[in-house]
């Protein structure tokens, strides 16, 4: 897939538009999780009629909160289950779809990849087929990764890059991908796939992920433990730039005949982990206190991506810096501590 020159203005797109999705109904899922629970958050403070599909639902880890729960219709589920989808789809007139329902944690897909096949590859074409059937659906927008591309010495990552994953996760994401340019490719399916850097926020409540992990030893006054040898090289991006990347798209998916396409979303500044861990204890003025094990294993080394796509063709920007979204991400996660 090659850069396209084009932007926003060139297309006759629009940027982001809240009254767009008002009273729009748009199935989400995976909508507890991190990524699910900001994005539902945004579409219900635009008007969206959200259906949101987990596999736990009600779940005591996010930051959906009662208010948020009265104006989503909640099933809860898991996306393996085809009648499941097929009974949503049957009962609902759904026009919009987020798929982000997937297993996201690299070490629990090693140990137990068949879940993770499920859930990512077979999740995936279930819900897409769904989607074929129907007569209502617009859009919809697939969460890939950047881990789908595998791994490359060019770097950054760009969307033409072969999908080429090794390990159980990254093959669940390449796979995944895949089936989504297929319905595309075949029946035309307007589909289009995000592809971003390791994204970082409140609400994140996988704390292994560096990020927060890094964040609650400090909160908590314990050392860090870096399971790599602290070199491995990622892009991280915030979680609101990510949210109006995924917005921005959806409402611009059929316009600017954006099916089929996928989108790199990063940052483009990529660092070591030792370089995020420092700069986190930096923010929240403490002395770094950490200790590297260096016994990660089936990761890739050195990672991230060109998002210069999704800059001339959506026109889609970060608007937060890394010290500021960092300095967001620690105050939260004080102020959750102390709740």
């Amino acid at each position: 897939m090659e850069v396209r020159q084009s932007s926003l203005e060139d297309l006759g797109l629009e940027k982001m538009n809240k009254s767009f999705w008002k009273g729009k109904v748009v199935l989400v899922s995976g909508y507890e999780g991190f990524l699910g629970s900001h994005l539902t958050k945004k579409l219900i403070s635009f008007g969206a009629k959200v259906i949101g599909v987990d596999i736990k639902a009600f779940r005591k880890e996010t930051i959906i909160n009662k208010v948020d729960y009265r104006n989503i219709k909640v099933v809860k589920g898991d996306v393996a289950d085809e009648r499941l989808l097929a009974g949503i789809f049957k009962r609902n007139r759904i026009s919009f779809v987020f798929h982000l329902a997937a297993e996201a944690i690299v070490n629990r897909s090693l140990q137990d990849p068949a879940r993770t096949f499920s859930s990512n590859i077979q999740g995936t074409w279930n819900l897409l087929e769904c989607c074929r059937k129907s007569s209502s659906v617009k859009a919809i927008v697939v969460a890939s990764s950047d881990k789908a591309y595998g791994e490359h010495k060019k770097l950054p990552y760009q969307e033409n890059f072969p999908l080429r994953g090794l390990h159980p996760y990254d093959v669940s994401k390449s796979c995944a991908d895949l089936i989504v340019q297929a319905y595309f490719n075949t029946f035309q399916l307007p589909a289009a796939i995000t592809r971003c850097g390791n994204i970082f926020g409140p609400g994140d409540f996988n704390l292994s992920r560096i990020v927060p992990e890094t964040i609650i030893s400090i909160i908590n006054n314990k050392p860090l433990i870096i399971r790599s040898d602290g070199q491995y090289i990622r892009d991280y991006v915030y979680i609101d730039d990510i949210i109006n990347g995924y917005i921005l798209l959806a409402e611009n998916l059929q316009k600017g005949k954006l099916s089929g396409e996928a989108f790199n979303f990063s940052v483009g500044k990529p660092l070591t982990v030792i370089e995020i861990v420092e700069l986190i204890y930096k923010i929240a003025a403490q002395k770094p206190c950490y200790k590297v094990l260096g016994k990660a294993r089936h990761e890739i080394r050195r990672q991230y991506l060109s998002s210069d796509k999704a800059r001339k063709v959506l026109r889609w920007q970060p608007q937060v810096t890394l010290e500021s979204a960092l300095k967001k991400t620690i105050d939260w996660y004080r102020e959750y501590s102390e709740s």
